[in-house]
């Protein structure tokens, strides 16, 4: 793909493709930006600049074939494979994470975790066995993952990336409150439901 196209456009690519497997699972056969951009709240001509960066997908006046743009946009964002993800962090919200369901049937799959607590490793989290965290680097480049989510506090997460980084990762969701300091190959996106709500309340009265 182009390394020009904005990352605001790509972020809105994962938003496309969700609506279409909802459409999809409704048994629709064919949308149009108008439809998409109802559900979604986004211009229909913002959705047709973002998806002409990639070429055309439907025809004026007739729309888009939904189960030809989906697959054309799993392509895009490289999810029409499946991914190992390893999980750093077996707290709450790993814990979590790491027992929610959605991420398989969307690319992705947990395939370790690792914690540093000795009351956790050798402990399991449904069907993951907790690997002790000096396992990291080279659980990571034995596997060729490239793909990490960091559930530590945020003391940690910056060694944790550090150690992530050198095994060969170059994705990481962070959920710790902190800002990590990365190479340029590494791309990094942060979850922090606090900034969220910061930003909401805001608005608010």
């Amino acid at each position: 793909m182009p390394s020009s196209i904005p990352d605001i456009v790509i972020s809105r690519l994962p938003v496309y493709l969700r609506a279409l497997e909802r459409l999809s699972q409704e048994g629709q056969e064919v949308t149009s930006s108008h439809e998409l951009g109802k559900r979604l709240g986004i211009s229909s001509a913002q959705i047709r600049k973002d998806l002409s960066h990639f070429g055309g997908f439907g025809k004026q006046g007739t729309g888009y074939r939904i189960a030809y743009l989906r697959e054309q946009l799993r392509q895009v964002l490289n999810v029409e494979r499946d991914w190992e993800v390893a999980l750093i962090g077996a707290g709450d919200l790993g814990n979590a994470v790491a027992r929610y369901r959605g991420f398989s049937n969307r690319g992705f799959h947990i395939a370790c975790v690792f914690d540093s607590a000795p009351d956790k490793v050798g402990k399991s989290i449904g069907e993951f066995l907790i690997l002790p965290l000096d396992n990291l680097h080279t659980v990571i480049t034995e596997r060729g993952i490239k793909i990490a989510m960091v559930a530590v506090p945020a003391e940690a997460a910056q060694s944790v990336a550090d150690t992530l980084i050198a095994a060969g990762v170059r994705a990481i969701l962070n959920y710790a409150p902190i800002n990590l300091n990365v190479p340029d190959n590494v791309h990094v996106q942060y979850i922090d439901p606090v900034i969220h709500l910061q930003r909401m309340t805001y608005y608010l009265d």
